[in-house]
């Protein structure tokens, strides 16, 4: 073979080897530029094992807000409350959950007693990897009741009870005024009203202004808890009207002359009377005249 050829198609052999080898080097440092720009394009999504991915109970609000990375929360709610509603998601789909030691599905509502001041609901959910996450969710009864009323002077009837809203006292016609002392059973909560205690005050009191004889003044008292939720004690003190409306003797006249707040009275006859007619009328038809002239309930 002629060298001279020999050389020629080394060449060529050699060219076409670095133009493949330039060729791969080019779609290799292509492909290293698209995954440092783009990164990986894996589609499957990844969920962190173990976790939830929502958290809600009903009534109340959680507090902090729900967020998957935090474990431990608090709810507040009325003591009129026997029962919260929990409703759990992890956020794979092969976790198992259970809800204070009962198994419950993803998204399964499940009720809790709340027996005490506060409940514990603790959630553990286990990854099939076997990791475990606890959430706990502490569940405080707040108290919007009244530990103590009371009138002076009267006396409630029914007898107090935190759980009686309604009550009646009666007073006597000269009764112009009653004093209300009312105690909160959670210090923390607000009463307002017609006796005021602002939070951190247990006790209240108010002095209440009657109308005249006869009428009927309505005293409430309204007591917030820290969550919103109200509970209002209404008192009706009844101003009892005990007076005559008309007092007369025949023969008389009476000394001195009838006024309802005076109780002492004179009557001048002859010697030659054996007998005198009083006639009485009561100011409220619904009381009851006794002694020398009786007058029943609704007569006048």
């Amino acid at each position: 073979m002629d060298k001279s050829k020999s050389r020629v198609s080394t060449g060529i052999k050699l060219k076409r080897a670095f133009a493949v080898t330039g060729q791969y080097l080019a779609t290799m440092l292509f492909v290293a530029l698209a995954l440092g720009t783009y990164g990986c394009m894996d589609t499957a999504s990844v969920t962190p094992e173990g976790q939830l991915a929502s958290l809600t109970v009903i009534p109340g609000v959680l507090a902090p807000a729900f967020s998957s990375d935090i474990t431990s929360y608090t709810v507040d709610v009325s003591t009129e409350n026997t029962s919260i509603t929990v409703r759990a998601t992890p956020q794979d789909s092969g976790t198992t959950m259970t809800i204070n030691g009962v198994t419950t599905s993803s998204g399964q509502e499940r009720n809790i007693a709340l027996p005490q001041a506060t409940t514990n609901i603790i959630i553990v959910l286990t990854a099939t990897s076997g990791t475990q996450n606890t959430y706990v969710v502490i569940v405080r009864k707040v108290n919007n009741n009244l530990s103590a009323l009371s009138v002076t002077p009267g006396s409630l009837a029914p007898t107090f009870a935190q759980d009686t809203l309604n009550y009646t006292v009666d007073v006597d016609n000269d009764i112009t005024s009653v004093t209300v002392f009312a105690t909160k059973a959670d210090p923390n909560a607000v009463m307002s009203g017609s006796v005021i205690a602002e939070a951190g005050t247990a006790t209240g009191q108010a002095t209440i202004p009657l109308g005249g004889p006869g009428s009927s003044a309505e005293i409430s008292i309204t007591v917030t808890a820290s969550i919103g939720i109200s509970k209002t004690y209404r008192i009706a003190v009844n101003r009892v009207n005990n007076n005559l409306s008309a007092l007369s003797a025949t023969p008389g006249p009476l000394v001195p002359a009838f006024a309802p707040g005076t109780l002492t009275y004179t009557a001048n006859v002859g010697s030659d009377v054996e007998s005198v007619g009083v006639s009485a009328t009561k100011a409220d038809p619904n009381a009851v005249i006794s002694g020398s002239v009786t007058a029943g309930a609704g007569t006048a």
